[in-house]
Order: structure tokens, then sequence, then C-alpha cells
């Protein structure tokens, strides 16, 4: 890689060892990506929730928190994913004081480095969002793949240690998305009929997903008739990123560098894949259980917009969640300040639902919880939930967040499979 003056100091240890780590990662990324560069970050977005870091993790975060102050400071605005931890509800969940204490000591570090302590997947709906051709690093795989295809921000999914590295020097090697040649159109998908709600949103992204190769791949989407909601398209995109591992679509009319075909192809493009209606629910029938039992409802990857906290409110008011059904809602800390504010909060807890703050399903140690609980069977309106907690040990369901609800109402499986 092509060093400047300045990324060649910070190597060099000319900064303190904190920004040498840093350069460190970035040319070893680089060389790996076979970058020629680096490109200077204007944000952060920091995935790296305890049940990830460790302990080895946490005390390497911890001995960097010990340097000088001005060697250890991020310089760019920098966020954090949802943590493991909700500290007014943990025990609730049966989770331990040890997971509690860790997450403690990585958000004290975190904090020393200036990191803000967001806890949310969903940033670009509550923070800062991204524009058009911004360069960033951002780690979770939804809000990347959010920020580079509805916004037209550049980032690639950046592991922990590589978000923290763009975090302390400011930029990242330049390869994979932040390159035009790597934004184009791979493949190209038809959809025939438009989904209807955030499930079959998230069951079109899984189905487009499933069918992607690599990470490479760069699937355009045609068909859809009038732009998406924010939350539809996030289902979408959170779902294409999970089961593709894929951290940019285009969707042609909607997103802003896809206003036509030829936009985002270089000559013909391909044979489209046609997707309609029967696929979508071939999608969500394949999430249908053997029977009706139910231990758990989790409305969670990505976290809840405020707008979505309100749906929920507003189908569990006047209704009583059954006594052995837990229902849990997770969204980020500011807008769980607006829930309390506005009242959903109570609604949703007064039914016997729990919201939660800062942390999503998945990232808040699911395997032991689900144990602890003696939760096994768990529903979800989300596409790329189910499709993590099978390996989690759970037997998921992918259903609409009504019937979701009325589940848990009535302590089983309602609703789905037909």
């Amino acid at each position: 890689m092509k060093l400047d003056d300045h990324e060649k100091a910070m190597l060099a240890g000319e900064e303190g060892p904190a920004r040498r780590y840093a350069m460190e990662q970035i040319v070893r990324v680089g060389d790996f990506f076979g970058a020629e560069r680096c490109v200077d970050v204007s944000q952060v977005h920091l995935m790296a929730d305890p049940e990830s870091l460790g302990e080895a993790g946490v005390a390497f975060l911890e001995g960097l928190a010990e340097l000088p102050r001005d060697e250890r400071r991020v310089r760019v605005p920098t966020v954090t994913d949802p943590r493991g931890v909700d500290f007014e509800a943990y025990k609730r969940l049966k989770q331990t004081d040890a997971m509690a204490g860790l997450e403690r000591r990585a958000i004290a570090a975190f904090e020393s480095f200036g990191v803000m302590m967001t806890d949310t997947c969903i940033n670009y709906q509550t923070i800062l969002p991204p524009v058009m051709g911004e360069h960033l690093a951002f780690g979770d795989t939804g809000s990347s793949i959010y920020a580079n295809s509805v916004l037209g921000a550049r980032t690639n999914f950046e592991g922990g240690p590589s978000a923290l590295a763009a975090a302390l020097a400011g930029r990242t090697a330049a390869y994979g998305l932040h390159l035009d040649e790597h934004r184009r159109g791979t493949s190209l998908f038809h959809v025939t009929a438009r989904p209807e709600g955030l499930t079959e949103w998230g069951a079109l992204g899984a189905i487009v997903g499933k069918a992607m190769s690599s990470y490479w791949d760069v699937p355009v989407v045609t068909g859809i008739e009038g732009a998406p909601t924010s939350d539809e398209i996030k289902q979408f995109g959170a779902a294409l990123a999970s089961f593709g591992s894929t951290p940019l679509f285009h969707m042609v009319g909607i997103t802003p560098e896809a206003p036509d075909l030829k936009a985002v192809f270089d000559g013909d493009p391909p044979k489209p894949a046609t997707m309609g209606a029967g696929d979508v629910a071939d999608l969500i029938r394949s999430y249908t259980p053997a029977d009706d039992t139910l231990h758990v409802v989790a409305f969670a990857g990505p976290q809840l917009s405020l707008v979505e906290m309100q749906m929920l409110a507003g189908l569990l008011e006047g209704r009583t969640l059954n006594k052995d059904v837990a229902l849990l809602a997770t969204t980020s800390p500011e807008i769980k300040s607006a829930c309390d504010r506005m009242g959903l909060t109570a609604a949703i807890e007064g039914a016997g639902g729990v919201v939660l703050s800062g942390v999503c399903f998945y990232q808040m140690y699911a395997r032991e919880i689900g144990e602890a609980n003696g939760w096994k069977r768990l529903m979800s309106n989300s596409a790329k939930l189910v499709n993590i907690l099978g390996g989690y040990g759970y037997e998921p369901v992918l259903g609409s967040m009504e019937q979701c609800v009325e589940s848990a109402v009535q302590g089983r499986i309602v609703g789905v499979g037909s």
C-alpha cells in the first residue's frame, strides 16, 4: 500500500502504540485485499459486543485505555452496535453478573477512547445518517448494507478490530465497496408482486441473499413500484446481508445509484431471475414448525424504529400475554427514551412484554439465556433473526408482527404455515 507521510508516521509509532496498532491492522487488511492506498472515513460504527470480545478482547481494550488520553482518542465520530446486556433488565432474562461485569469493563474502555455508546444497529435511522459518497467504516451487516444501498455511502463489512483501527486512524484501506468498480451490478432479479408488510420484505431479501455466491456479488432488483418505507427496506437489506453476506444491492428507480439498469451494469444486463408472491410465501413457510409450541417472541435484528414500536404497542393495547410466553422488543436507547415519554414502553410492558434498550437478541448471549429460561421455540417477524438463531439452538418461526403478538397472547403459534 502507498501511505502518505501521516500514515507512515502512525505506522512507525510516532503517535503512540494505539495509532501504530491501527495502521498495522489497516495495512494487513489492505494488503490482503490488494488495496493500493487508504481512504479517509468520516464516521465509524463499531461492532464489539462482550460475547464476541470475550475476556481477551476486553483485556486488549483495557490495555489501550491505559495509554495517554491524546494517544487513545478516536479521530472521527465513532458509535457502537448493540451491546450484550441491558443493565435494567438482565436479571429478568437470567443473564449473569459475570456477563454484566464484562459489559461494564468494555463500556469503560470504549468511553475512554471517546466512543459514543449509542448501542444500536439502526444508527442510520437514529444517530447520524450517512450521505451519498461518504466513506465509512461500518461493522454491522444491516447498517452497512443500508448505508451502501439506500444512502449511497461507501463501506465494507468491518470487523471489530478493523473498525476500531479506522476510528483511531481516521481512515481505512481503499478496497471493495469504497471503489467504483466493485459497486456495479452482477446479477438481476425481477419482482412481480410487491411485498406486503415488514416480514414479506425481509423474506424477499432472504430469497435474494440465498442466491448470492460471494461477498462481491451485487444484486440488482427491478419491478418495485413506489419507494418502500425506511423500515421495509431495512428489513429487506438486513435479511439480504444475513442470508447472502452481501453489503450492497441496487433497487432500480429506488436507490440512489440505480436510476435505471444502464447506470448499474456494464454492457447488457444479465437475464433476470423472476420472483413473486409465491416465492415469498414459500420462504416464510420454510420456517413453519412441526407443532404450535411457543416459548419466546423476539422483535430484534434489526432493532425496532419508533414507528415499529408504536405498531407493537397498538397491537398489544388491551391485550395480556400468556404467562408462559416471553415477548421481547429491542430498540436503541434514543428510541427507548422516546417510547418512555410517549407511553409506548408502558403499553408494551403493561401487556406483559419486555422492552430492552441498546441490545439485540442474537448479541446478548442468546444460547445461554435460552437455556436458562427454557426457551427453544422462538418466533419473530425478522427474517434476519430467524436465519441466525438456528445456530444458537433455537427452533425459529417466521411470522408477521400481528401473528407474533396473537401467538404470544394465545400461548401457542397461530396463523403461520397456511
